[in-house]
Formats: C-alpha cells, structure tokens, sequence
C-alpha cells in the first residue's frame, strides 16, 4: 500500500447539502447561481461529455470569480474518454484549469489518475458507472472525493454504497433527461455512427422510433419510442434521499438554455430549502439567499413527462409508465380542447385558469400517433365563459389529423418565456451594519455572521439641526450596498445619537467596511484539495472486458497497479462483435405491458395478450434504417436487467460503407471536382463515418430539436 498525504479539509460535511446545475456557459452558470445554485458544472475547452458546451478557460475564471463571492463552487467537466495522444494534453489542460480556481475536476478516465494531477478535488463522473458499494469504496481509496452514483439506483441501494464510504460524499441526478443505459456502458452511438458517448458525442439514437418483433416476425409494436425515457423528477423523494446518503443534488442539462435552468434551479432551491428549515442537522454549501420575480414551475420548460424511475426499486403492481412511446419530444401541459376549426381560426376550450397568448405554441396528437404542432400567432379572448380564437399562420383545416375535441397542450408559454428573458433573481447575503461614534472619528461594523470586518473615519463633529432625520438619512445611505453581494439585515444606529453624520462619510464608511468583508471572506475561503489516495488499493475486478473504458496505456497502466491482470480495450478503441451496445434497468417488454411479472398485479393483460408473448424471451428491435438489434431480458438478476445488441455485423457494415467512399481526387482532378462540404468535427474527435442516410438525418434531429 502506497497511500499519498492528501485532505479531507475542503470537502463540506455530509449534512450540508448542494444544490448542483448545469452551466451551458458561463452566463448560465451566473444565472444558476443567482438563482439558488449552491455549485454548478461546466463544461471547459475540451473533453467535456457534452462536446456542444464547451467554453474558454477565461469564461471559467470568470464564472468562479462570481460563485466564489458566494461561497459556490464551480465543477469542470473533464470527463470523456481520451485516446493515446490526448491524454497529455488533457493532463495539462487540468492544471490549466486550475488556475482559472475553479474547483472541482469531474473525471471518467482513469488514465489522469496514473500521472500528476493538481491539487484540487476529483469527482467521479456518472460515466464512471458507479453501482455498488465496491466500487464507491474503490473510488473514494484512489482520491475521488465525491461520486456521481448511477441513476438507476434504488435508496437501499444508495445507503449500501453511503455505508461503505469514510469521506467521500454522494452526488445523485434528480432532474433532467434519463439515459436508457447505465451511463457509461452505451455504445450504440459508437456502433451506428461513430460518435461515442463516451467522448461527449452522442447522436441519442435511443431517441428515435423503433418496430419491435418476435424472432419468429410477429409485429408487436411499430415506430414506437421504446427506449425513449421519461424525464427524471425526484422532487418528492429528496428528504428519502438525504437519509439515504446523498448530499448533493444534481440538475442534469448542460445543453439546455437558460430558461430552463433558471426554472429548474430556483424549483429546488424552494425544496430544499423547505427541507433545511424543518431539520436544524442540515446546512447548505453556500451563502446567499435567492429572491425571485415568477413562480418556479419545472413543467413550463422542456421536459418529456416525469417519472422518479427506480427509486423505490421496480415495482412490479404498479403501472410500468417509463418510457414515452409516442414521441421524445415536449408536448407540454393540457390547457384546453378544440371547440372548432374554421376557414381562419380555431375555437379552444380553455381549462379553467389558463389564459392563451400570441406567441404560444401548443401541441396535439394526430391519429397517426404523431405529436404536431401549431404556432399561435395572434390569441383573443371571445366573449363566452373559457373560449378563445386563435389565429395560426396557416387555415387551420389544414393542420394534419387536427379534430373537434382533441386536447391541446401548451409546450411554449410564451408570458413565461418572456418573462424568463430578463433578470428574474437576486442573490444576496445578509449582514448588519453597527454604526458607532467616538470623540473625533466615526466607525462603522460589517459582519455576516462568520467574519467581522470595520471602518473608521475622522471628523469633527457637531451636533445634528434635526436628529431623527440625521439617523434617518445615515441608514440611508449605509442600505445603499448596490452591486455587492450583500443586503442589510439589520442597521444599529444608537436612538440617541447626536452627531451629524454627511452622506459622503456614511458611504466612505460603508465602501470600506464592505470591501474589507469582502476581502475577508475571500482569505477564509476554503481551496479544494485532492484526497488522500491509495495507488495500489485492489480495484474489485481482475478481468476487465470493453466495458471498463480502457482508452489508453495510463489507464491500463492504472488497473494494473490496482491488480487486474486481464484487459481489454474500449469499444472505442475495438469494437467487438456482438457487444452489448446498452445495459439497461428500463424493461421494453415492461414497457409493451409483456413483462411475465406483472401479471400478478395485472391478470387482465392476458385478455389481449396471449401467454405465450409474456415469456422473458428476446425481442427484435428495428430502426428506420432496417437495421435489427436483439433485447435480451435478464429477469432472474436481481436486479433485472435488459441488454441490446447488435444483430447485424455493425462493424463490418461501417468498414464497407467507408471503404465504398470514392478516393480523393488528386490535385490535378480538383478544378473540374465538385466541391465537398466538410462534415462538421469536433476538436479531437472523429466526425460520423459510415452513418446510414435515415439514421444519421434522425440523429442530427435528436442533437438540435431534442436536445436533452
């Protein structure tokens, strides 16, 4: 054993809590921390798992200078896998980061871990796939001071991983899109499109419809969303959460715009903070509170319906309602029914309470099963009791599979939207100000609680013409603490004071006083530190297939240190035939009501279901591009699971498409050429090859319009 002085210092108690949000930017971070946000996670110039949010090391300083003000944190996302020559430049991108203090680097490769790193606090990130207690335990040995555990996760599940960690504290998802497979171990994209999750480039093929057969043919579902979830919501679960272990709370949506996160953020800052003031045992990571103009509501943004997932563990009595099989798209919520469609409008039934808008988008779903829209250009109030006109920009008898009666959802609340484009939060810490005098000089004491900082100015004094007005004016002008962080809590001003005090001394005094607490805090504030490590602890594996994400020679170099012996190398890196493409808790024969353990609670489904499809037997999975995948369902797990793979030669087909693609043409060929569009890249990463034509065009869909 080699264990490596480190420390515990900088990581918050596990009773204070953290409310974490994503930053697509660093504006939004700044938005996410005006609007309760006790951290938030950011992703930087490079190898970050969201490759369309990344941003420069100056957005980053800038954004940490901002949360630090409040005591907040600012995690940088460092956590895709890296090649053999990128993992230098990741290793010295780390230390860059550094020195823009932010504080935390969210890691997935190991290999960073087999060389220098700095002296800052390491998470591990939710592609780190943490499930069991071993793992965690592993994890918090080798210098990770928080863990982002797998959001399938049961709370018993939970508190046996909390009860395995000295130190370390558990991170949880509790809002925001729900990958299908345990994060970490998907490779569909990789298989399909060369884009790897695993690399920040996923194409969210799980997004797109799929027909679902036998073996033997017969059709049970077509175009159907089946691996498609709900959004996570699991805001009646956090208190459950917080005894299960979980101190941090996190937002997903590093690609959602600020609206979203504005709204999400302050919608948990009101639930945790409700859960604070109930157990005096719990804290929060932060200063500052948070006050704002609209009224916090998650369904007014993007989202796909909720579900608290496996929570409580599988149900099996309950209704299986995971997965939206209809469309991934934001329908939105209910707002009324069609009365009529005529030649230039359409007549809404409104449901009581809601009021319609010019600008608002409202969404139905056709007889074909397809969610559409309508954009509504001009709304007006009739005069009979709940109905409204609505002028489209089109007739409405032409809008598809439109009907009388169909109900009418509204997924763009145009007054909200509006309303969230300007400043909707402050964030302020409270302190009092106590004003004193002395025989020639006048001073005045800032404090918010913790540190204490003073001011003193001279003067001659002489005695006020109106006293109560003097006392008056001077808390004034010391309330006056404009874009500093603070407010006035309470103003001491002795009731008998009789000393005139000018408005341009009261605000000397509060200037100084304000920029010594400032500056006090700043010295006090705690700098994160990496943990103590251990760099020949056991990992709990010996064999380790692809599934282990061995990128690189450091991270080989790491498992071997920590006694595996047998190793493969990613997927990335070799692809192997007939892989398991997903690991999955979600269930596509739960989802089709075929799953053989819900007919205890449901004997009816064998009224339409003939016994013979509820056997836990594989299903064909078939996308727009005909090509076929195999769910296996391993029922007698505990927990069960479902796992996708690849029936055709995915591999293969890709070789032969790239090989197909005509030679370039030489210079002497180039003028008479025609001019090809380069395929957008990322830095470091290979562009899509080889992608089937509807399969691609879908998944450039799911990457601007469903964007998770």
């Amino acid at each position: 054993m080699t264990l490596h002085a480190g420390s515990w210092a900088s990581v918050p108690p596990r009773t204070a809590l953290e409310l974490l949000a994503p930053a697509r930017d660093a504006d939004t971070g700044i938005a996410a921390i005006d609007h309760g946000a006790d951290a938030v996670y950011i992703g930087g110039p490079a190898f970050g798992a969201r490759a369309a949010a990344g941003n420069t090391l100056d957005d980053i300083a800038r954004l940490a200078d901002y949360a630090h003000r409040f005591d907040a944190r600012v995690f940088v996302a460092l956590n895709t896998l890296f090649k053999e020559d990128e993992v230098e430049a990741a290793r010295r991108l780390a230390f860059e980061i550094q020195k823009t203090q932010a504080d935390v680097l969210i890691v997935q490769d190991m290999g960073l871990l087999a060389g220098d790193l700095p002296d800052m606090e390491l998470h591990a990130s939710t592609q780190c796939d943490i499930r069991t207690p071993e793992k965690a335990a592993f994890l918090e040995a080798v210098g990770f001071s928080q863990l982002v555990l797998a959001r399938e996760l049961s709370l018993d599940q939970i508190r046996a991983v909390r009860e395995k960690l000295a130190h370390a504290r558990i991170e949880f998802f509790v809002h925001g899109a729900l990958c299908v497979s345990y994060s970490g171990q998907c490779w569909m994209s990789e298989a399909l499109t060369g884009r790897s999750a695993n690399r920040g480039e996923c194409s969210q093929l799980c997004r797109l419809p799929y027909d679902v057969e036998t073996p033997d043919g017969q059709v049970l579902a077509r175009r159907q969303h089946v691996l498609s979830l709900k959004d996570n919501d699991q805001s009646a679960n956090l208190e459950a959460l917080i005894d299960a272990g979980v101190s941090s709370f996190k937002i997903e949506g590093r690609l959602k715009d600020m609206a979203y996160v504005k709204n999400v953020t302050a919608f948990y800052r009101e639930k945790i903070d409700e859960i604070i003031r109930r157990r005096p045992e719990l804290s929060r990571t932060s200063d500052g509170i948070s006050t704002y103009s609209f009224a916090p509501s998650p369904d007014k943004v993007f989202n796909r319906g909720k579900t608290d997932y496996f929570i409580h563990g599988r149900e099996f009595d309950a209704p299986y309602e995971l997965a939206e099989l209809e469309s991934p798209k934001h329908a939105g919520k209910p707002v009324g029914r069609v009365e009529r469609i005529e030649e230039k409008r359409l007549v809404v039934k409104a449901l009581p309470g809601v009021s319609l808008a010019n600008g608002d988008g409202l969404t139905y779903l056709a007889d074909d099963e397809e969610i559409r829209g309508i954009s509504v250009n001009r709304a007006e109030h009739l005069k009979e009791k709940d109905l409204w006109a609505l002028y489209l920009l089109q007739s409405p008898k032409k809008l598809e599979g439109l009907e009388r009666g169909l109900e009418l959802k509204r997924n763009r609340d145009h007054v909200f939207m509006k309303t969230m484009e300007g400043k909707t939060a402050e964030r302020r810490i409270p302190i009092d100000l106590i004003f004193s005098s002395h025989e020639d000089s006048l001073d005045l004491m800032a404090t918010d609680g913790t540190h204490c900082a003073s001011a003193s100015v001279a003067l001659d004094l002489t005695a006020p013409s109106d006293p109560q007005k003097n006392i008056a004016s001077l808390k004034a002008n010391l309330a006056k603490l404009g874009d500093t962080p603070f407010s006035p809590k309470e103003i001491f001003v002795p009731d008998n004071l009789d000393v005139f005090v000018p408005a341009s001394f009261a605000n000397q005094l509060r200037r100084s006083a304000v920029e010594e607490l400032l500056a006090m805090r700043e010295a006090s504030r705690i700098h994160t530190e990496r943990a103590p490590w251990d760099d020949a602890v056991p990992y709990p594996e010996k064999f380790l297939t692809y599934k282990a994400n061995i990128a690189n020679s450091a991270a080989r170099r790491f498992y071997l240190a920590h006694g595996s012996r047998e190793m493969q190398p990613a997927f990335e890196i070799k692809p192997v035939e007939k892989a398991d493409l997903m690991t999955c808790r979600h269930c596509v024969r739960a989802a089709l009501k075929l799953c053989p353990k819900m007919l205890k609670a449901f004997p009816e489904i064998l009224q339409t279901t003939e016994r013979a499809l509820l056997r836990p037997e594989p299903l064909i999975l078939i996308n727009s591009a005909g090509e076929r995948f195999e769910a296996q369902f391993h029922c007698k797990e505990n927990p069960c699971e479902m796992t996708i793979t690849s029936i055709d030669d995915l591999t293969r087909k890709r070789r032969l498409k790239k090989e197909a693609v005509p030679p370039k043409a030489s210079s002497r060929d180039e003028k008479s050429a025609p001019a090809r569009k380069p395929k957008p890249r990322a830095s470091g990463f290979r562009g899509t090859a080889g992608t089937p034509k509807r399969a691609r065009e879908g998944a450039e869909r799911s990457q601007t319009k469903r964007r998770r």
